[in-house]
Protein backbone atom coordinates (compact mmCIF):
# COMPACT_ATOMS: atom_id res chain seq x y z
CA UNK A 1 0.00 0.00 0.00
CA UNK A 2 1.26 3.61 -0.97
CA UNK A 3 1.01 5.38 2.13
CA UNK A 4 1.51 8.46 0.27
CA UNK A 5 -1.44 8.20 -2.40
CA UNK A 6 -3.65 8.14 0.85
CA UNK A 7 -1.95 11.27 2.60
CA UNK A 8 -2.77 13.28 -1.05
CA UNK A 9 -6.21 11.64 -1.28
CA UNK A 10 -7.28 12.36 2.20
CA UNK A 11 -9.45 14.30 1.34
CA UNK A 12 -11.30 13.14 -1.57
CA UNK A 13 -11.61 9.61 -0.01
CA UNK A 14 -13.55 11.99 3.16
CA UNK A 15 -15.50 14.09 1.12
CA UNK A 16 -17.05 10.56 -0.71
CA UNK A 17 -18.93 9.82 2.48
CA UNK A 18 -21.01 12.82 2.37
CA UNK A 19 -22.38 12.44 -1.51
CA UNK A 20 -25.31 10.68 -1.74
CA UNK A 21 -24.37 6.82 -2.95
CA UNK A 22 -21.68 7.55 -0.26
CA UNK A 23 -23.84 8.27 2.47
CA UNK A 24 -26.48 5.72 1.86
CA UNK A 25 -23.88 3.22 1.23
CA UNK A 26 -22.21 3.94 4.32
CA UNK A 27 -25.48 3.36 6.31
CA UNK A 28 -26.19 0.28 5.13
CA UNK A 29 -22.70 -1.01 6.03
CA UNK A 30 -23.44 0.57 9.17
CA UNK A 31 -26.58 -1.61 9.56
CA UNK A 32 -24.85 -4.49 9.09
CA UNK A 33 -21.89 -4.21 12.06
CA UNK A 34 -23.99 -2.06 14.31
CA UNK A 35 -26.34 -5.03 15.83
CA UNK A 36 -23.03 -6.78 16.76
CA UNK A 37 -21.61 -4.41 19.27
CA UNK A 38 -23.17 -5.15 22.11
CA UNK A 39 -21.69 -8.54 22.07
CA UNK A 40 -18.25 -7.61 21.54
CA UNK A 41 -15.96 -7.52 24.35
CA UNK A 42 -13.73 -4.31 24.80
CA UNK A 43 -11.70 -2.88 24.45
CA UNK A 44 -12.17 -1.84 21.15
CA UNK A 45 -9.07 -0.99 18.13
CA UNK A 46 -9.50 -0.10 14.95
CA UNK A 47 -6.46 -0.65 12.45
CA UNK A 48 -7.25 1.25 9.04
CA UNK A 49 -8.81 3.63 10.52
CA UNK A 50 -7.89 6.05 8.01
CA UNK A 51 -10.50 9.46 8.32
CA UNK A 52 -12.55 8.15 11.22
CA UNK A 53 -15.76 7.83 9.72
CA UNK A 54 -16.56 4.15 11.10
CA UNK A 55 -14.82 4.52 14.41
CA UNK A 56 -16.87 7.92 14.91
CA UNK A 57 -19.87 6.29 14.17
CA UNK A 58 -19.53 3.10 16.05
CA UNK A 59 -17.73 4.40 18.87
CA UNK A 60 -14.53 2.90 18.43
CA UNK A 61 -12.19 5.31 20.40
CA UNK A 62 -8.81 4.27 19.38
CA UNK A 63 -7.62 3.91 15.64
CA UNK A 64 -3.85 2.98 14.00
CA UNK A 65 -3.54 3.87 10.25
CA UNK A 66 -0.30 4.61 8.46
CA UNK A 67 -1.04 7.98 7.18
CA UNK A 68 -0.89 10.55 8.50
CA UNK A 69 -3.08 13.04 7.28
CA UNK A 70 -6.07 10.39 7.27
CA UNK A 71 -4.92 10.04 11.20
CA UNK A 72 -5.44 14.28 11.46
CA UNK A 73 -8.74 14.05 9.99
CA UNK A 74 -9.85 10.92 12.55
CA UNK A 75 -8.57 13.27 15.41
CA UNK A 76 -10.84 15.56 14.56
CA UNK A 77 -13.76 13.19 14.70
CA UNK A 78 -12.38 12.73 18.36
CA UNK A 79 -10.45 9.15 17.89
CA UNK A 80 -7.30 9.01 19.65
CA UNK A 81 -5.15 8.09 16.83
CA UNK A 82 -1.50 6.35 16.97
CA UNK A 83 0.59 6.27 13.88
CA UNK A 84 1.52 2.57 12.61
CA UNK A 85 0.59 -0.16 10.44
CA UNK A 86 -1.53 -3.74 10.99
CA UNK A 87 1.65 -5.21 10.37
CA UNK A 88 3.33 -4.05 13.80
CA UNK A 89 1.23 -2.78 16.22
CA UNK A 90 2.70 -0.73 18.99
CA UNK A 91 0.71 -2.20 21.62
CA UNK A 92 0.85 -4.86 24.44
CA UNK A 93 0.30 -8.36 23.75
CA UNK A 94 -3.66 -8.74 24.98
CA UNK A 95 -4.56 -5.15 24.92
CA UNK A 96 -7.98 -5.31 23.34
CA UNK A 97 -10.75 -7.36 23.60
CA UNK A 98 -11.91 -6.65 19.94
CA UNK A 99 -9.67 -5.35 17.08
CA UNK A 100 -11.91 -4.04 13.59
CA UNK A 101 -10.89 -3.90 10.13
CA UNK A 102 -13.55 -1.82 8.28
CA UNK A 103 -13.01 -1.67 4.32
CA UNK A 104 -9.08 -1.98 5.25
CA UNK A 105 -8.43 -5.37 4.56
CA UNK A 106 -8.43 -4.66 0.57
CA UNK A 107 -5.23 -2.44 1.26
CA UNK A 108 -3.31 -4.50 3.96
CA UNK A 109 -0.09 -5.24 2.05
CA UNK A 110 0.50 -8.37 3.89
CA UNK A 111 -2.71 -9.98 5.05
CA UNK A 112 -1.37 -12.97 7.03
CA UNK A 113 1.36 -10.68 8.96
CA UNK A 114 -1.75 -8.28 9.75
CA UNK A 115 -3.41 -11.59 11.19
CA UNK A 116 -0.77 -13.03 13.07
CA UNK A 117 -0.64 -9.15 14.75
CA UNK A 118 -4.01 -8.62 15.55
CA UNK A 119 -4.20 -11.99 17.20
CA UNK A 120 -1.41 -10.88 19.21
CA UNK A 121 -2.91 -8.09 20.37
CA UNK A 122 -6.72 -9.60 21.28
CA UNK A 123 -7.04 -10.66 24.66
CA UNK A 124 -7.34 -14.55 24.71
CA UNK A 125 -10.96 -15.02 22.91
CA UNK A 126 -10.98 -11.87 21.79
CA UNK A 127 -12.55 -11.26 18.76
CA UNK A 128 -11.98 -9.84 15.01
CA UNK A 129 -14.60 -7.97 13.15
CA UNK A 130 -13.69 -7.86 9.49
CA UNK A 131 -15.76 -5.88 7.17
CA UNK A 132 -14.17 -6.28 3.87
CA UNK A 133 -15.87 -5.23 -0.01
CA UNK A 134 -15.76 -8.74 -1.70
CA UNK A 135 -14.34 -8.95 -5.39
CA UNK A 136 -17.36 -10.35 -6.48
CA UNK A 137 -19.81 -8.03 -5.85
CA UNK A 138 -20.85 -4.99 -7.82
CA UNK A 139 -18.95 -2.54 -5.87
CA UNK A 140 -15.62 -4.95 -5.78
CA UNK A 141 -15.88 -5.01 -9.67
CA UNK A 142 -16.60 -1.81 -10.15
CA UNK A 143 -13.60 -0.61 -7.84
CA UNK A 144 -11.03 -3.58 -9.84
CA UNK A 145 -11.98 -2.01 -13.18
CA UNK A 146 -11.15 1.51 -11.30
CA UNK A 147 -8.03 0.37 -10.46
CA UNK A 148 -7.28 -1.35 -13.93
CA UNK A 149 -8.06 2.26 -15.22
CA UNK A 150 -5.23 3.81 -12.88
CA UNK A 151 -7.23 4.89 -10.04
CA UNK A 152 -5.09 6.41 -7.60
CA UNK A 153 -6.43 4.61 -4.50
CA UNK A 154 -8.00 1.60 -5.72
CA UNK A 155 -4.90 0.81 -8.12
CA UNK A 156 -3.18 0.27 -4.24
CA UNK A 157 -5.86 -2.77 -3.83
CA UNK A 158 -6.69 -6.31 -3.77
CA UNK A 159 -9.50 -7.19 -3.55
CA UNK A 160 -10.69 -10.81 -2.36
CA UNK A 161 -13.27 -13.32 -2.55
CA UNK A 162 -15.04 -15.00 0.56
CA UNK A 163 -13.70 -18.12 -0.09
CA UNK A 164 -10.05 -17.10 0.00
CA UNK A 165 -10.91 -14.62 3.32
CA UNK A 166 -11.99 -17.33 5.16
CA UNK A 167 -9.02 -19.53 4.44
CA UNK A 168 -6.31 -16.73 5.17
CA UNK A 169 -8.82 -15.98 8.54
CA UNK A 170 -8.82 -19.55 9.65
CA UNK A 171 -4.66 -20.18 8.57
CA UNK A 172 -3.93 -17.83 11.08
CA UNK A 173 -5.37 -19.20 13.91
CA UNK A 174 -9.30 -17.51 14.39
CA UNK A 175 -12.43 -19.14 14.18
CA UNK A 176 -15.18 -17.64 12.15
CA UNK A 177 -18.70 -17.41 14.31
CA UNK A 178 -20.74 -14.86 12.22
CA UNK A 179 -21.07 -14.01 8.54
CA UNK A 180 -23.19 -10.95 7.51
CA UNK A 181 -23.65 -9.77 3.88
CA UNK A 182 -25.18 -6.33 2.53
CA UNK A 183 -24.82 -3.94 0.25
CA UNK A 184 -26.50 -5.87 -3.04
CA UNK A 185 -27.14 -2.56 -4.72
CA UNK A 186 -24.46 -1.48 -7.30
CA UNK A 187 -22.46 2.17 -7.23
CA UNK A 188 -24.90 3.57 -9.84
CA UNK A 189 -27.51 1.91 -8.72
CA UNK A 190 -27.93 2.71 -5.10
CA UNK A 191 -30.97 4.59 -4.25
CA UNK A 192 -32.47 2.74 -0.97
CA UNK A 193 -31.58 1.35 2.33
CA UNK A 194 -30.84 -2.44 2.81
CA UNK A 195 -31.10 -4.40 5.43
CA UNK A 196 -28.15 -6.87 5.98
CA UNK A 197 -28.53 -10.37 5.57
CA UNK A 198 -27.29 -13.51 8.06
CA UNK A 199 -24.33 -15.77 6.21
CA UNK A 200 -22.27 -14.93 2.77
CA UNK A 201 -24.88 -14.42 0.28
CA UNK A 202 -23.11 -14.40 -3.15
CA UNK A 203 -23.34 -10.75 -4.83
CA UNK A 204 -22.99 -8.86 -1.59
CA UNK A 205 -20.36 -6.05 -1.77
CA UNK A 206 -20.42 -5.76 2.42
CA UNK A 207 -19.30 -8.34 3.91
CA UNK A 208 -18.80 -8.75 7.74
CA UNK A 209 -16.67 -11.96 9.23
CA UNK A 210 -17.03 -12.11 12.81
CA UNK A 211 -13.77 -14.75 14.08
CA UNK A 212 -12.92 -15.70 17.76
CA UNK A 213 -9.39 -15.88 18.66
CA UNK A 214 -7.52 -18.95 19.53
CA UNK A 215 -8.28 -22.04 17.04
CA UNK A 216 -5.90 -24.05 16.39
CA UNK A 217 -5.55 -24.53 12.26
Amino acid sequence: MSVRVFDQQAEYYDRWYDEPAGRLAFEIELRAIRPMLSSLPEPWLEVGVGTGRFAQALGIKTGVDPAARMLELAGRRGIETIRATAESLPFASGAFGTVFLLTTWEFLSQPEAALREIGRVLKPEGVLVNAYLDRDGKWGRSYIAKAEAGHPIFSCARFYSYEEVVRLTEGCGFRIEQTVSTLFQGPDEINELEEPKPGYQPGASFVVLVARKGFAP
